[in-house]
């Protein structure tokens, strides 16, 4: 399995400090380190999470299996926070990121 994040959805998202429903993660990402200048680093970070990390939970959607990931995320500053990844995996397909957020 391939796990997918694409640019789009993490600079115009993950790391938009103006989007209305991902400022907020831009934020958090953004000072971890990471930056639109560097997006790629933070690609390869995500898409490495599910790998290190333990699926916490997986449920049949009607978009497609869905898979919940949690905790470490590996970070330009070293910090590396508890985070959330969201995957989507429709029939046929490798996983694809939905959405990323810090876990509390």
């Amino acid at each position: 399995m391939i796990w997918q994040a694409s640019e789009r959805k993490i600079r115009s998202y993950l790391l938009n400090i103006h989007h209305r429903e991902g400022r907020s993660k831009a934020r958090f990402f953004l000072a971890h380190g990471y930056t639109d200048a560097t997006w790629h680093v933070f690609e390869q970070a995500l898409r490495q999470h599910p790998v290190d990390n333990p699926i916490a939970g997986e449920e049949e959607t009607t978009y497609g299996r869905k898979f919940v990931v949690v905790c470490k995320l590996q970070t330009p500053d070293g910090r590396n926070p508890c985070i959330r990844t969201v995957w989507m995996v429709e029939a046929g397909a490798d996983p694809r990121l939905v959405t990323a957020y810090p876990f509390a």
